[in-house]
C-alpha cells in the first residue's frame, strides 16, 4: 500500500452515516473517494458527497456515492482533500489539479476539514510548489504582466503546447513560482484585491486536521488555532 493509499483509507475512517462529504480532488483524495465507496457498497454506509470537482464527482457517482451540489445542501460535515504543500503552522498551498476554486468554496463551508499528504508535502514555509492563481481570460495577460512587474515569476498553466489549461469554470490558470512565501497571509490578501483574480491556492487557516503518511504507517496531526 503505497503512501497516499495510506492516508486516503485513514481519512475514510472519520466519515460516520448520516454525513454531508466534501469530496476532494487529486490522487490522494482518490483513495478516499474509493475507500468511501466501498463502504457504501459492502457497510450501507449513509453519507451524501459533496464533490470539489467533475472528476471527484464522475468517481463517486460510478461508486453509488449519492452526491449533491454545494448549493443543494444545508451544511458540509466534514472535508476530506489533498493538499500541495503545507507549512509549519499549517497553511496550505492546494490547486495543482485546478479545482482551487470549487475546494475552497467546499473547505469555507465545512464544520471540519482534513488535509491528506504524504510526508513530502509537510515544509517549514510554503512556496516551493508553485502558487496557483485561476483568473478570468478577460484581462489575464494584464494579470500576467503584472506578476512579471512584482517578481512572481508568473507562468500560464498549459493543457498541451498550444492549448491553456481551463478549470471547471472555464478560467485559466497563472502559476506563481515564489520559493518562499514569508507571509502568506498578507499574499492571500494582496491576491484576494486583485481585479480578475478569481481564487488562489492558498488555504490559510483552514485545516482542522492533517494525517500524513510515513513509511511506517499514517500520522494524524489535530490543528490547534
Amino acid at each position: 500500500m503505497n503512501l497516499k493509499e495510506m492516508v486516503g483509507l485513514k481519512a475514510a475512517s472519520y466519515v460516520k452515516d448520516g454525513m454531508t462529504v466534501g469530496l476532494g480532488t487529486g490522487s490522494t483524495a482518490y483513495y478516499m473517494i474509493e475507500e468511501l465507496g466501498r463502504r457504501v457498497k459492502e457497510e450501507g454506509l449513509d453519507i451524501v458527497g459533496v464533490p470539489t470537482s467533475f472528476a471527484s464527482k464522475e468517481q463517486a457517482e460510478k461508486l453509488g456515492i449519492v452526491i449533491k451540489d454545494i448549493d443543494e445542501v444545508t451544511h458540509v460535515d466534514l472535508t476530506i482533500d489533498g493538499a500541495d504543500e503545507i507549512s509549519h503552522d499549517f497553511h496550505g498551498i492546494k490547486g495543482g489539479g485546478a479545482a482551487l476554486l470549487f475546494e475552497k468554496i467546499v473547505a469555507i463551508n465545512s464544520k471540519a476539514v482534513i488535509w491528506i499528504v504524504d510526508e513530502s508535502k509537510m515544509v517549514e514555509k510554503l512556496g516551493k510548489f508553485p502558487l496557483p492563481v485561476e483568473v478570468v481570460p478577460y484581462g489575464q495577460e494584464q494579470l500576467f504582466h503584472l506578476f512579471q512587474t512584482k517578481g512572481y515569476n508568473p507562468s500560464f498553466r498549459m493543457e498541451n503546447e498550444d492549448t491553456l489549461k481551463k478549470t471547471d469554470s472555464g478560467h485559466s490558470i497563472i502559476d506563481l513560482q515564489l520559493d518562499v512565501i514569508e507571509d502568506p497571509i498578507a499574499l492571500a490578501l494582496e491576491l484576494d484585491q486583485m481585479v480578475g483574480v478569481v481564487e488562489h491556492g492558498l488555504f490559510n487557516s483552514m485545516v482542522n486536521t492533517v494525517i500524513v503518511g510515513y513509511a511506517d504507517g499514517p500520522k494524524v496531526i489535530d490543528v490547534q488555532r
